[in-house]
Parts: C-alpha cells; sequence; structure tokens
C-alpha cells in the first residue's frame, strides 16, 4: 500500500530556510460525531424530571438495600443479588453494604464451602468469583468433571477461572475443561437466557469487561434503567461541555493530520470513572488524552526525528520560551499543552492540591521520551528485542499518563504518598495493566501500522527475536496478556496501602482496553464500527423505561 506523503515547509523562527519536510499522513477518517455533542452543552434537561428520576431511584435503593442486609439463610440468593447489582454497574451506590455482606460471607466461607454446597458447582465458582474480586486471598479448590450437564455451574465456573493468579493450575485446567463443554452446548436442550449467556460469556467476561448487565429483578431493573438514564444525561452534558472545548481550540483545523476522536476518548474515560462523582475526573482525562493522542500522530507520523527531539526538550523544559525553534505546527501543540496545564493548574492550587501538577507534568514527560524512544527506532529502521521493547512499550500506552492525571480531579482523596507510590514504586499492576494495554494494541492495530509506517510492535519484535510466524507470535503475546491478568488479579488481592478505588482504575483501564480491542481489530484508529455501536449504546440512546 503506497502512502500518501505531503512535503510541507516546516520553517522555524530560529532559521528560516527552504528546507522542505516530507510528511507521512495516517489517513485517519474524520470524526464521525462532530458537533453532534454540542447541543447538550447547556443544560436542557428538565430539572423537575430529573428530579422525579431521583427520587424513584432513592425509593428503589433502600428496597434493595433491605434485600441485601436481610438474614443470610439463603446465602445464594445474596450472593446472586450481587452479582448483579455489581453486573449492572449498580455497586457504587451499596458499597458499605456490599463489603459487610461480603465480610459475612468469607467468614463463613468454609462453611458454604464444605458439605452439600461443595457439589453446588454455579454456588461455588460464584462464591470464588466474588470474593476474589472484592479482594479475598482465597484458594481456588477443587471441581469435578462429573458436573458436565449443570450448563449454569460451568458458566459460573468459567468466569470464575479468570480470577486466577500464576500458579492456580486448577483454574488454568477448569478454564481449558469449561471452554470445550460450553462450546460444544446443544442449545436446543437449554433456556434461550442461559444460552444468551453463554454466548455472552464467550465474547467478553465479566470480570475483563464494563458494566451494565440485563437483569431479571424487577426493582433491579427499573432502578437500573433509572440510574443508567440519569448518569447517562450527565455524560451527555460533560461530552457537550467538552466538545464546546475542542470546537473554540479549533482543533479540527489546527491538526488535521491527527486523529479527531474526542468522543470515542470520552468514552474510553467513562468506562475508567463513570461514577457521578468524578465528573471532573473525566474532563480532565479527556482533555488531557486528546492532547497526548495529537502527539501520538506527532511523533508516529508527521513529524522528523529532529523535530521530534526538539520538541521532547521543549517538553522537558517546560517553560512558554521554550517553544522558540519549534517549528510553526508544533509551536501550537506546545502552547495547547501548556494552556490546557495552567488551566488545570489554576483549579487544583485552588484547592490546596498545588504539588499535584508537578506530578502530572512528570508522567507527561516520561510519556514523551517514551513516544521519542519509539521514533528513533523507526527511523533507524530498528527492531528492539521484546526486553527492550515491552518496557519502553508499555509505558507509551499511557496507563501511568492516565493515572497521574486522573488524581488531579480526585480532590482530598489523594495525598503525595499515591503520587510517590506510582512514579517511583515496583507497580505490578501498573505495569501488567501497560502490558494487557500494549499487547492487545498490538495484536490488533499492527498491519495497519506497518503499512503507513511505524516503529515495529511487539508482534514484528517477537516474530524476529524466535524467528516464529506472526500467527505464532499473536498466540505467545495472548498468553502474556493471560498471565498480566492474573498479575492484576493477585495485587487486587494483596494487602497495600493504596486504597482499592484506586486500584480499580488500573483495573478498568485494562478493562476497556480488553472490550475496545477484543476482536482485535483497531476501533480507535477505524471508530466507525463497534466503537461507534459502544458510543451509540452508552452516549446516545437512552433506555426505554
Amino acid at each position: 500500500m503506497s502512502l500518501p506523503v505531503s512535503t510541507i515547509p516546516s520553517p522555524s523562527p530560529a532559521h528560516e530556510t527552504s528546507q522542505v519536510a516530507e510528511r507521512r499522513s495516517g489517513n485517519f477518517h474524520p470524526s464521525i460525531w462532530g458537533d453532534y455533542f454540542l447541543k447538550y452543552a447547556s443544560d436542557s434537561n428538565s430539572v423537575s424530571s430529573q428530579g422525579i428520576a431521583k427520587e424513584r431511584i432513592e425509593r428503589l435503593k433502600g428496597e434493595l438495600r433491605k434485600m441485601l442486609t436481610g438474614a443470610m439463610d439463603k446465602p445464594l440468593q445474596k450472593m446472586n443479588l450481587i452479582d448483579q447489582i455489581q453486573r449492572l454497574g449498580l455497586a457504587y451506590h451499596f458499597e458499605i453494604e456490599i463489603d459487610e455482606q461480603l465480610e459475612q460471607i468469607h467468614i463463613s466461607y468454609f462453611e458454604f464451602h464444605c458439605g452439600d454446597n461443595d457439589n453446588d458447582l454455579h454456588m461455588t465458582a460464584l462464591l470464588f468469583r466474588l470474593l476474589r474480586q472484592q479482594g479475598y486471598n482465597i484458594p481456588c479448590g477443587n471441581f469435578s468433571k462429573s458436573l458436565v450437564a449443570d450448563v449454569q455451574g460451568l458458566l459460573s465456573l468459567f468466569e470464575a477461572c479468570h480470577l486466577g493468579f500464576h500458579g492456580d493450575d486448577i483454574l488454568n485446567d477448569a478454564l481449558a475443561f469449561t471452554i470445550t463443554i460450553l462450546k460444544s452446548i446443544d442449545i436446543g436442550k437449554v433456556s434461550h437466557n442461559l444460552e444468551k449467556q453463554v454466548t455472552r460469556a464467550l465474547n467478553q467476561l465479566i470480570h475483563k469487561g464494563l458494566p451494565r448487565e440485563p437483569s431479571h429483578n424487577e426493582v433491579l431493573l427499573s432502578l437500573a434503567k433509572l440510574d443508567f438514564n440519569l448518569l447517562q444525561e450527565q455524560h451527555q452534558k460533560e461530552l457537550g461541555n467538552v466538545t464546546r472545548w475542542w470546537k473554540d481550540l479549533d482543533g479540527e483545523r489546527k491538526f488535521p493530520f491527527a486523529r479527531d476522536r474526542l468522543v470515542e476518548l470520552y468514552f474510553w474515560m467513562s468506562g475508567v470513572y463513570f461514577e457521578p462523582k468524578h465528573e471532573a475526573t473525566r474532563e480532565i482525562l479527556t482533555k488531557v488524552i486528546m492532547i497526548v493522542s495529537i502527539f501520538d500522530d506527532v511523533y508516529d507520523i508527521y513529524a522528523t526525528l529532529e523535530e521530534l527531539e526538539l520538541f521532547t526538550k521543549a517538553i522537558e523544559r517546560w517553560a512558554v520560551d521554550a517553544k522558540d525553534g519549534l517549528p510553526e505546527y508544533m509551536q501550537v501543540c506546545y502552547k495547547t499543552l501548556l494552556d490546557l496545564y495552567d488551566e488545570i493548574g489554576y483549579e487544583v492550587t485552588r484547592k490546596g492540591q498545588s504539588y499535584c501538577l508537578f506530578y502530572a507534568k512528570d508522567v507527561m514527560k516520561n510519556l514523551m521520551r517514551a513516544y521519542l524512544t519509539q521514533a528513533k527506532w523507526f527511523h533507524q529502521n530498528y527492531v528492539p528485542t521484546m526486553e527492550e521493547y515491552l518496557p519502553i512499550a508499555s509505558l507509551s500506552i499511557g496507563c501511568e499518563l492516565l493515572l497521574g492525571t486522573s488524581f488531579l480531579g480526585m480532590g482530598d482523596v489523594i495525598t503525595k504518598s499515591y503520587f510517590d507510590w506510582l512514579l517511583l514504586s515496583d507497580r505490578k499492576m501498573v505495569k501488567a495493566s501497560g502490558v494487557i494495554s500494549r499487547l492487545m494494541n498490538d495484536i490488533a492495530g499492527h498491519k495497519f501500522e506497518q503499512e503507513r509506517g511505524h516503529t515495529a510492535s511487539s508482534v514484528e519484535c517477537f516474530m524476529k527475536r524466535y524467528k516464529v510466524t506472526e500467527q505464532e507470535a499473536k498466540d505467545a503475546l495472548r498468553k502474556q496478556v493471560v498471565n498480566a491478568w492474573k498479575d492484576i488479579n493477585k495485587e487486587l488481592c494483596h494487602p497495600t496501602s493504596v486504597p482499592k478505588p484506586l486500584l480499580v482504575r488500573i483495573l478498568n483501564f485494562a478493562r476497556v482496553f480488553h472490550v475496545v480491542y477484543n476482536d482485535e481489530v483497531d476501533h480507535y484508529s477505524h471508530a466507525g464500527t463497534k466503537l461507534k455501536e459502544f458510543v451509540t449504546s452508552l452516549l446516545v440512546n437512552p433506555l426505554p423505561m
């Protein structure tokens, strides 16, 4: 495939020359949303209708709270209720109650796990999954292959297997076993509802997916619909506001060489922080990640290596006059970055957290250094070893930047020690999330990237290092993704000074990548298919009441 190459003069104030730079093009399609969400920037929704919805939500929450805190004489019923609440994305309303109930269930774990219950595969697997998700380091036990006729139980076991640690060999065996059985089920012998559950699970796991699953509990269903629609209205308004920011910035005209994916990035960020209270975090993240996406295309495609070295030095200095000597388009990029961080800095300083901005700038500098390293590899036609590639590429995927930036919007929850943990500690969970995101991104997008000209991805690095085919390389990388998930599972159950709500954000970052790249297509660069469906279902269409 031949790529269009434009010849654009790139003068700098420091030295006007007749030099002409050859610029590659990514052939990115324009935004498919345009100004669609701009209409939500002014809050036109009826305050009275929102008030009525909130009153109904509070009433339904009260009913569910009674169900949750009732007697423990039917533990399976209670576990199913907790599972449905979590899968519907409603757990943030009942955090205290769920914590208390699962703590009580954990205390009684061996009572549930022994005796007659041990032959109830669904209950045993559900119990295991709920407790490991909650951070309880419980043993994986055993399972009997004689229970092959219990489809509901096998489905629960299949989901539970994805909460495994390194060394959980029983779960590895159970996973292989359940996949084989579930794929061979005679759909005529199970209910339509169970058939849909199996199909959905084989395509998107609970642990590695985003919430908002269907339910048949009427109270739950009513609450889920009301909560979804009310939250959707809030998200639409936020997206309208960041669309206004992008339009006022004139980003489409200023950065024609880059992907215009503001709406998709907001969807991404809302998958990491979806709760109503994180409005400021979503807005900050979407703006910052939009600028980072532009920089990604500058480093990957548009700029010369000399320009990139100058730009990285300017980022390192982080000063207004550092733009002197940069090409005009880079001066625009640089000023946009500094203006945005000045805006953010004003807000965090006003809240008495000015130290946060230092760390936010630091993670941005780390990201640009990683971008430059990969750009050098491309311009030097160098294919790094996997040992060289993965630490840099796991950083360049943006997990560290996302977390360091998201802390800016979380108020008093965040202290200096959490930034130190992010930047200075071993951060095994952050690294694992970066590996998952990077490898899934590479597997999905490497062909398109190589066609347009791009640094070698993990697929090419692995093929060269181990002299294997593309398919063999992908299979091996998928195993590394599985192992990285085990690292995340273990860290969630490992005692740490970092609050679990922050660890869950790292988990959510990996989840979003798993959802978007699960079918091995780069839906970010090519946003008109699956990602458009996600955005439409979550940010456009309300649920019918």
